[in-house]
């Protein structure tokens, strides 16, 4: 699995391959998070600027109370997550295997 922050026209701007993004995923759902607790990590979920009001409070949240791989792997996705806070026409995309 992968996390990727894509711009609407499609091109990649930022890559996460941190080797706990399926265990971030599945310790989210664990955790009964609905939003990174419903990523499919066999096809592409997408998030868009609005949802990362979701998705950034879970994130801080697993940063905070996962175990140590799993709380690194959200601060990763956590920066790219505030990116497209910032910017339009940005998505976060966990791309399932």
């Amino acid at each position: 699995m992968s996390v990727i922050i894509r711009s609407y026209t499609g091109t990649i701007e930022a890559t996460c391959c941190h080797p706990a993004l399926d265990a971030l995923c599945q310790h989210a759902a664990n955790d009964g998070l609905p939003g990174i607790g419903y990523v499919d990590k066999y096809d592409d979920t997408v998030f868009n600027r609005s949802q990362m009001r979701l998705v950034i409070p879970e994130l801080t949240q697993l940063g905070t109370s996962a175990p140590a791989a799993v709380a690194e792997a959200a601060e990763e996705v956590l920066a790219l997550a505030r990116t497209v806070e910032r910017l339009s026409h940005r998505y976060v995309v966990f791309n399932g295997d």
